[in-house]
């Protein structure tokens, strides 16, 4: 099993290349921009935690809000898609999230990411509705948000 450990803020520059890496194939018929800046990986460091996986084969990001927690940005590099790597780096968030009190875990799709939705079912999730596209990311084409949560 590929080692999972909680990154330090110094690595946002590789955060940044594995999580823009693994998005752009799978979003580029829609978003015309990078996923995330080094900038928008530090910031997220104040409020949440980036988990790594191995020598940055992937990449989440956790949030710890009470009873309810949130991952965003789970990011494989492309070349090593397929073994798990997601996986494992689900279940270190969703630990992390219990070891900190959390009952349940929230996360977001893009609706036109339909390969999405079920993966998270198999995993446990359920879909609790959805929201807007934010009006800040540029977007080809109409899109919303599909909120999924688990219970811990």
């Amino acid at each position: 099993m590929i080692p999972v450990r909680i990154a330090a803020i110094g690595e946002a520059e590789a955060i940044a290349r594995v999580i823009n890496s693994a998005f752009r194939p799978a979003e580029e018929f829609f978003v015309e921009s990078d996923r995330i800046s080094v900038d928008g990986v530090r910031a997220l460091f104040a409020t949440g935690a980036f988990f790594i996986a191995g020598d940055y084969a992937g990449a989440v990001y956790v949030e710890v809000r009470g009873e309810r927690a949130y991952f965003g940005m789970l990011a494989v590099d492309p070349a090593r898609q397929g073994a798990g790597i997601g996986r494992t780096l689900i279940a270190a968030v969703e630990d992390y999230a219990r070891a900190h009190g959390s009952r349940f875990m929230d996360i977001r799709v893009v609706d036109l990411r339909t390969e999405l939705p079920p993966r998270y079912r198999k995993l446990g999730y359920v879909e609790t509705g959805s929201e807007p596209w934010p009006g800040d990311v540029p977007s080809k084409l109409p899109c919303r948000l599909l909120r999924m949560e688990k219970t811990l």
